[in-house]
């Protein structure tokens, strides 16, 4: 009995169980217990914004606020959001994550996005360059020319001007002109990829000679409009003539020709001798994608497409083409003849040197087809001539090369054909034939 009434006991009631609690207030006992006064209820928090979060919830929210402030403030200040930023919306697949936020995306890139064409005269650049204004339009990159057809020896503040203009031209470019090899590393520019065509020295040198006197097949007054004030006696000089009597067009230095293309604008590279064979065979090795052979032409071609796919996918196709094939064959020199066993041997003896680079080109040309796995489908080549030193001639300074400018004969051509054709944005200059 004294237990129980120690544990009744006191001011406060006995518990009772929360359904009896329930009854009671039900039936009018007024509300039941309390907090703090027994019964099923538990304290009740107060009222927040935040009703269901932690503190520690809390500053976590309140720390990514103050990031984002920070991260907002950081775009601001910067003209534009955190590189990383974009760089991760663009690998989620944002596509276009650059619209609206800093400049457009960079354009990609051929490599190489510069190469130059320092075309040889009467060695098949007139077909190349026909070929190459048809890609420049079905392939999108820039066909580079200059207005200037017949200076090919620049001095220093030419160099300098020339390669400023090629330089800032729109990439990827593809630079064509008759000029001698230009180092642009020397005056402070990214060097360029080269490429060129030669062809046998002796046939270079009588389908320019003749080309110069009678033209071509585009028209019979095109010799008359090339070389307007040159006398009769002259144009039907007989070539064995000028060769066997040392006339100044078929002696050195004008028969030195090939090489200084490749060797360069260096003073000695227009002496005949064994400085300037040395320095050309420098550069081809060094600067040089690919020079070939005319002879070979079609293998010129589809080793370009390999090299430079961006600029001669499909050259191959399009030079097989009946119809390109028609505006090549415009272009043969006309009234060609083949001078006398003994005026042909004094060409080799002159042309010495140009030989020695010539039978050097084409070995290197043959270990890059054999390298790609293609073979050569061409006659018998002749017999290397016996060389021997000759005896220093005296022969006048040579002329500036003659260079027509063939962009009045591509339009004349395309007109008389009846046909329309897209042109690039810059000029195309002139073409010889593979044949011419």
């Amino acid at each position: 009995m004294k237990k129980k009434q120690q544990h009744g006991g006191g001011d406060c009631p006995a518990p009772r169980p929360p359904a009896a609690a329930a009854a009671a207030a039900a039936a009018g006992g007024g509300p039941g217990p309390g907090p703090g006064q027994g019964g099923g209820w538990k304290r009740r928090r107060p009222l927040s914004l935040l009703p269901f979060l932690s503190l520690r919830d809390y500053g976590f929210c309140m720390a990514a606020l103050l990031l984002f402030c920070l991260g907002s403030l950081f775009y601001q200040l910067n003209g534009g959001p955190p590189h990383f930023l974009l760089d991760l919306r663009h690998y989620l697949g944002n596509s276009t994550y650059l619209d609206d936020h800093g400049p457009p995306p960079q354009k990609v890139l051929p490599f190489p996005s510069q190469v130059v064409y320092n075309r040889v005269g009467k060695c098949g650049s007139r077909t190349v360059v026909l070929l190459l204004r048809i890609l420049s339009e079905k392939h999108g990159f820039n066909l580079v020319t200059s207005d200037i057809h017949n200076k090919t020896r620049l001095t220093k503040n030419e160099q300098m001007e020339l390669i400023k203009n090629i330089s800032t031209a729109e990439q990827p470019y593809l630079f064509t002109r008759h000029v001698h090899f230009l180092n642009f590393s020397r005056f402070g520019g990214d060097q360029p990829v080269y490429i060129n065509i030669i062809r046998d020295p002796v046939n270079r040198f009588l389908s320019n000679y003749f080309f110069r006197r009678f033209g071509d097949w585009r028209g019979e007054q095109n010799h008359m409009i090339r070389t307007p004030s040159m006398r009769q006696e002259e144009r039907y000089l007989d070539i064995n003539v000028c060769i066997l009597e040392n006339y100044p067009e078929c002696s050195n230095p004008r028969l030195f020709y090939i090489i200084p293309y490749f060797c360069g604008q260096h003073p000695r590279c227009r002496e005949p001798g064994e400085w300037a064979l040395e320095r050309a065979k420098l550069n081809v090795n060094e600067n040089f994608l690919l020079v070939g052979i005319l002879e070979e032409l079609e293998d010129v071609l589809l080793l370009l497409e390999r090299f430079l796919p961006h600029y001669f996918k499909d050259v191959l196709s399009i030079y097989k083409n009946p119809e390109h094939r028609k505006l090549g064959n415009l272009t043969v020199t006309v009234k060609k003849t083949v001078p006398s066993p003994e005026a042909i041997q004094i060409l080799y003896q002159r042309m010495r040197y140009e030989y020695e680079f010539y039978y050097y080109v084409k070995e290197q040309f043959h270990l890059l087809k054999r390298k790609f796995g293609l073979k050569s489908h061409i006659r018998k080549p002749r017999p290397r001539p016996e060389f021997f030193i000759p005896s220093a001639l005296e022969t006048e300074e040579p002329i500036d090369d003659e260079e027509e400018d063939d962009e009045k004969w591509l339009e004349d051509i395309y007109k008389s054909g009846g046909k329309e054709v897209l042109l690039s944005p810059f000029h195309t200059l002139g073409m010889d034939t593979a044949s011419g």
